[in-house]
């Protein structure tokens, strides 16, 4: 390759990068492969990323490049040939509250378009299309209020816009009138109010002031027309109701015939559940409510039924649909209405030509990357980090860009082996527009359909950090030092399961009738004391029977809640268990402060370690001395973080080390405290693995430690922000914690794909920390794509056949050999090709069924 062709990679030092030297080809699919730990993502991101980003910052406006001394550059001597890049990694951030599949993918603002332009409102209360009304209709609605009744006839001219609006009081002024309502309050206009710039407002001209009685009617005609000119064809009548008043608000344009209903015209931020003018003012465009404090459990908003939307916007209607209902179709759903929808009317077709191409084409690439089971008003918050990243790369699909470099984490993490074929037609996709894919992977037939491999290694940590072998696959299949070489030529050792665990289980979990979101009224059983594994295609139901039938069953147990709940069906056998463990991939505490450290509960032996060192016994130093979470010992620039936030206004912000204390989070005289030749802030930055050496005459310290790194994250440093970890990782490390708190068994442990980010060689390490955990009386459901994991578990509950409404099915219950053997079973093909290699039949892990 010439150097014109290839992104070349001089010196790389960053994290535990020892200099490497590499060239990644452009336009290309290239894999990073290599143990958990190895310096992958640090080659990939953190250097390559990185630097890209630093160079796109430096073409931006003097604001944001005033602060590039501060950021934290790669550590390397050259990136050379590197085109614009963009992450796609499975730390997307908080998406928010009100964040959806529709909006992450820009999807939900063709919609908003589609819907203001071409909606066909309905009335919100009997469901007739509305009509416009005639200033005559108007009028008569107007009078048959109860004689005696006071209103004020108001013209509607500003409603939620920002601004000072000088010149609406003008034209009010110009109009003959001298009152305005200005955000619900009569003002005169001779000295109209200051309004603040940044802020919404409301003014409505006081057209006039009337009480119904005879003789009223000429006057109203006369004051209505003039309410109409001047608010091109709108009218609101504020009506006095026991010294309350009540805006009933009157169109030429929209109105229902029999309910006298208006409702404003339609508009993009209509149909917004992120502005003011459109979100449902009972849950604030949440869609949920919490009605009991006591119990805080979210139930969906009873005024919008979890739709987001005021009743007018949810009123209108586009091919006999609802914007909420479009929302709730899947994906695959999604597609053939839009694939069938039309106008008969020529401009009408002309102005939804567009919409309805852009809306076609990003349904097409949600599908594409294996996630047609989603809803479109799914809220991106309970996506998975691998659902979230790839409806991420959808809508880079849907851009269309060329001469981009992206670099990706793991874009099959929860996918199924069957799932895998469309991911890599879409990832080929991006390659031939004429991109650089730059993917750090574990997945086999990802690594087999690269055009280029990386293996990192040797090991993980210091141990890592080299480059083992470069080049197409066959050569890394055929290096002797590489790890993943090795599995490729089917050398790896696999795991088998434990036949006599089952044979001794004290029981059985059932759940009958479930029918929680896609279940079909499953009924399932699962064997006490043993490992289980859920498995089954993306979206076929997996996730909503172990957390929203099992765990939601259980915690309402463990709380007394006697509510019933009949779509959880009956859940039963579970009197011998005396607790649950959910451990998931959410992040680890609730704050950027939570390191792996803390949260396992080592940190606080290591404070007590450094209370008891000679200087702090001295200076009267105790444990809350060394943390960094509490005033007097750490660094208060910074708060004890060691970075500070730099807003970066449309950018996301950035971090960057904090200049009073150098990343080391404590003040000084803490940092004098010296255990071994080490500071408190030192032994912050050593990973868990080395710690485990420095600490070994602490057995205090220790079982925290050990947990970290049987569980296969010992490469981690034990500062480390627990914002900086992927899902798979704080997964792990949530393991770590309850593996390092004596415990005797009988506990229902629910795991979610615990191998996210795992490497080949590190499976079976996580292997024996389950064996172990079920070996102690414990019963496991884990939810795994993983087929070696599912060919080691006691029992497995195959779901599908299908994602969304296809799946919600066990299609195959049983021992893996069962499984592998049903001809029902999507997984069944390829996890009789695992068995089938460790029973001495050695070849791909991936077959083609």
């Amino acid at each position: 390759m010439s150097r014109a062709d290839v992104i070349a990679v001089r010196g790389a030092r960053t994290h535990n990068l020892k200099g490497v030297d590499v060239d990644l080809p452009r336009d290309s699919l290239v894999v990073l492969t290599g143990v958990s730990g190895s310096g992958k993502s640090s080659l990939a991101f953190d250097t390559v990323f990185v630097e890209g980003r630093r160079r796109y910052v430096e073409s931006l406006s003097g604001h944001a490049r005033r602060f590039l001394d501060q950021f934290e550059r790669p550590d390397v001597d050259e990136v050379d040939g590197l085109p614009p890049t963009v992450a796609l990694d499975q730390r997307g951030g908080d998406p928010g509250p009100r964040s959806t599949v529709g909006t992450l993918t820009e999807i939900q603002d063709s919609l908003r378009l589609l819907f203001s332009r071409l909606g066909l409102p309905h009335c919100p209360k009997c469901g007739l299309p509305i009509r416009s009304q005639t200033p005559e209709q108007m009028a008569a609605s107007i009078l048959a209020l109860p004689a005696g009744t006071r209103l004020l006839l108001l013209a509607p001219l500003v409603r939620g816009r920002k601004g000072a609006h000088a010149e609406v009081f003008q034209a009010i002024r110009r109009a003959g009138l001298i009152r305005a309502r200005v955000d619900g309050e009569v003002v005169e206009i001779d000295e109209p109010p200051k309004l603040a710039k940044t802020k919404l407002h409301a003014i409505d001209a006081v057209v006039d002031r009337l009480v119904i009685r005879d003789g009223v009617a000429p006057r109203l005609a006369e004051s209505l027309g003039l309410a109409l000119k001047l608010a091109d064809g709108l009218a609101t009548v504020a009506v006095d109701s026991g010294g309350t008043w009540e805006d009933r608000t009157m169109s030429v344009h929209h109105a229902c015939p029999d309910c006298g209903v208006s409702i404003p015209a339609l508009e993009p931020r209509g149909y917004s559940f992120n502005s003011p003018q459109g979100a449902c003012p009972t849950c604030e465009g949440l869609g949920v409510v919490v009605p009991d404090p006591e119990a805080p459990e979210e139930v969906p908003c009873p005024a919008c039924h979890g739709a987001r939307l005021r009743p007018e916007a949810l009123a209108a209607r586009v091919g006999g649909k609802s914007i909420a209902e479009v929302g709730d179709l899947a994906v695959d759903a999604a597609r053939a209405f839009f694939d069938g929808l039309t106008f008969a009317e020529e401009d009408d077709a002309a102005v939804a030509a567009p919409l309805l191409r852009e809306i076609r084409g990003r349904l097409r690439f949600l599908a594409d990357v294996g996630l047609g089971y989603l809803t479109l008003a799914r809220a991106a918050g309970t996506l998975s980090g691998g659902e979230l990243q790839r409806a991420r790369l959808a809508t880079q699909l849907g851009s269309e860009l060329v001469g981009v470099c992206y670099v990706l984490d793991e874009p099959t993490a929860g996918l199924h082996p069957s799932d895998t074929d469309r991911l890599l037609q879409n990832l080929r996709k991006l390659r031939d527009l004429g991109n650089s894919l730059l993917i750090v992977e574990h997945d086999e037939s990802i690594i087999r359909a690269a055009d280029w491999l990386v293996d990192v290694g040797p090991g993980a940590g210091p141990s890592g950090g080299e480059i083992v072998a470069v080049g197409p696959l066959e050569r890394i299949a055929e290096s002797p030092a590489s790890l993943t070489g090795r599995h490729l030529r089917g050398e790896g050792s696999r795991a088998r399961g434990r036949s006599d665990r089952l044979a001794r289980s004290s029981g059985w979990l059932t759940i009958e009738g479930a029918t929680v979101h896609n279940l079909r009224d499953i009924d399932a059983k699962i064997p006490l004391g043993a490992l289980t594994c859920v498995t089954g295609v993306s979206g076929s139901g997996k996730s909503t029977l172990v957390f929203d039938v099992l765990a939601r069953a259980f915690r309402r147990r463990e709380r007394g809640d006697a509510r019933p709940a009949p779509e959880l069906g009956a859940v039963a056998g579970w009197d011998s268990l005396i607790g649950m463990v959910e451990v998931d991939q959410s992040p680890i505490g609730r704050t950027p402060r939570s390191t792996p450290a803390t949260f396992t509960g080592a940190f606080d032996e290591i404070r007590r370690v450094f209370a008891k060192a000679r200087e702090s016994r001295i200076r009267g130093y105790g444990p809350a001395r060394f943390s960094f979470n509490a005033r007097g010992g750490r660094c208060e620039v910074c708060r004890g973080l060691g970075k500070r936030r730099v807003p970066m206004r449309l950018l996301p912000d950035l971090f960057v080390v904090c200049e009073e204390c150098r990343g080391q989070r404590f003040n000084r005289p803490t940092l004098e405290v010296l255990f071994k030749e080490k500071s408190i802030g030192d032994v912050l930055d050593m990973r868990v693995d080395e710690a485990i050496d420095f600490f070994g005459a602490q057995p205090r310290v220790l079982p925290g430690l050990r947990s970290l790194q049987d569980v296969g994250v010992g490469y981690l440093t034990l500062g480390q922000s627990g914002a900086t970890l992927s899902g798979g990782e704080a997964q792990r490390v949530k393991l770590a914690a309850h593996l390092s708190r004596p415990e005797s068994g009988d506990l229902l442990y629910i795991l979610d794909e615990p191998t996210t980010g795992l490497h080949f060689a590190d499976v079976n390490r996580l292997l024996g920390v389950l064996d172990r955990l079920a070996d102690r009386g414990n019963t496991l459901v884990v939810i795994e794509h993983n087929l070696d994991v599912i060919a080691a578990a006691d029992w497995v509950l195959d779901m599908g056949p299908d994602a969304g409404a296809q799946g919600g099915r066990i299609v195959a219950i049983g021992p893996p050999a069962q499984i592998a053997a049903s001809p029902d079973s999507p997984t069944g093909p390829y996890l009789k090709h695992v068995i089938d290699a460790t029973e001495g039949d050695p070849g791909h892990a991936t077959p083609d069924p």
